[in-house]
């Protein structure tokens, strides 16, 4: 099959409606911990003043699961194929997901948050990387868009879900549109580009290569940084904006963290369709990039100045929040658009996970700090400019991807 062949101007194509219905699943097991922390850890016998530390602990190991994950499917990814790698990791999630809600303490939760984080972290990554490449170099921007502004809307669903059924039921639902999604994938086809190499000896999935290689392991260290901050905002802003509201700010009126997790992701998706027609219309990812992160610190110090705001304005914060990190596809697409064939679902698969994993250090770093005299107002602002910091440091350093052809493989 040749280049021309196995690209498409379409912007709407199957590949995209599916990969984008993958990120919505994806998008909902992710976020619905979120939702449900409180209830589903009440409801299996923690104590009031356990769920915050817990919460975090939980969420950390299912981010260590998607770490691992990243590697595992990644490698599989560039060796196996795109398309049946991503079968694997629907059905190991959607599993997971329905075994959730059966579960009777914090150890076996542990365990399957942790399993649920392994599977998820194909999902995204894959499905990325089949739309790089078999779109045309002028329109893939569009279709990663769609993946994104379709894909964040299932922490919407995620929310609704919880507000018509209890925390278990939630988590069946969860694995339910898994295994729909599975059905569903068997309408995609192969890449044509990771068919062209699949014969050749171009050391497919070899993940060592990106760190024998000193220009590589740059390049990938700043992928990773890229993304530092929209998990900085997601997990420790908009995941624990209860507490920040009622112990920090002083909010006028209950802050549910499940509602402000809704609205963020509303947020979110209105920014992935933003900051991606703008990378297509500047013709520059690099730009989009460059305005979304400033936008994103003057709210962020919104956030950081709201004592004493009404509920409804502090949830107004959030969502401007949620447009600006809405970035996040378009930093995925730059990872995708980074490296070549042989290597380019390792990387696309791996950052993403890596970053969503970086909360581990995210969340101990703010644990650390908030116990000493600085205190969580001042310990989430230090560790945000840390994080932020250090995504505008990878935005300088990284090439501007827009319009660049990805038929070439890493020697």
């Amino acid at each position: 099959m040749s280049n021309e062949q196995s690209l498409t101007h379409r912007a709407l194509n199957t590949t995209v409606i599916v990969a984008a219905l993958g990120y919505f699943v994806d998008i909902y097991d992710l976020i619905l911990f979120g939702v449900v922390r409180k209830p589903s850890l009440q409801a299996i016998g923690l104590q009031p003043q356990e769920i915050f530390d817990k919460g975090i602990s939980l969420l950390n190991w299912q981010m260590a699961g998607m770490m691992l994950g990243g590697i595992v499917w990644g490698i599989l990814g560039d060796k196996r194929g795109r398309l049946s790698i991503l079968f694997f990791t629907i059905l190991l999630y959607s599993v997971a997901n329905i075994a959730n809600a059966y579960v009777h303490d914090y150890t076996q939760y542990v365990v399957l948050r942790f399993i649920a984080g392994f599977g998820l972290a194909g999902e995204l990554g894959l499905g990325i990387t089949l739309v790089s490449e078999i779109m045309s170099t002028k329109n893939r921007g569009y279709g990663t868009t769609i993946v994104g502004g379709v894909g964040v809307l299932g922490a919407v669903l995620a929310y609704f879900v919880t507000q018509w059924f209890n925390w278990q039921s939630a988590y069946i639902v969860g694995g339910v549109l898994g295994l729909a999604l599975l059905v569903l994938r068997i309408l995609v086809k192969e890449s044509g580009m990771f068919n062209k190499i699949k014969s050749a000896s171009a050391g497919r999935g070899q993940f060592y290569k990106i760190f024998t290689n000193r220009k590589r392991l740059l390049k990938y260290f700043y992928c990773i940084c890229l993304g530092l901050p929209v998990w900085y905002i997601i997990g420790l802003l908009v995941n624990f904006s209860s507490e920040f509201a009622q112990k920090v700010f002083h909010i006028d009126g209950e802050i549910i963290a499940g509602k402000a997790i809704m609205l963020h992701y509303i947020g979110a998706s209105i920014g992935s369709l933003l900051w991606g027609v703008i990378s297509q219309l500047l013709h520059s990812r690099r730009k989009a990039l460059m305005i979304a992160m400033y936008s994103m610190v003057m709210i962020a110090g919104v956030y950081f100045s709201s004592f004493g705001m009404s509920a409804d304005a502090f949830y107004t914060i959030i969502l401007l929040l949620g447009i600006t990190q809405g970035y996040w596809t378009v930093f995925i697409t730059v990872a995708s658009e980074q490296f070549g064939t042989n290597l380019r679902a390792t990387v696309t698969t791996t950052v993403p996970n890596f970053v969503r994993g970086s909360f581990i250090g995210v969340s101990a770093l703010f644990s650390l700090l908030k116990t000493t005299q600085l205190g969580m107002w001042n310990a989430a602002i230090l560790v945000g400019v840390i994080s932020i910091g250090l995504g505008f440091l990878a935005l300088y350093k990284l090439q501007d991807t827009y319009n660049k052809d990805l038929d070439y493989i890493e020697e």
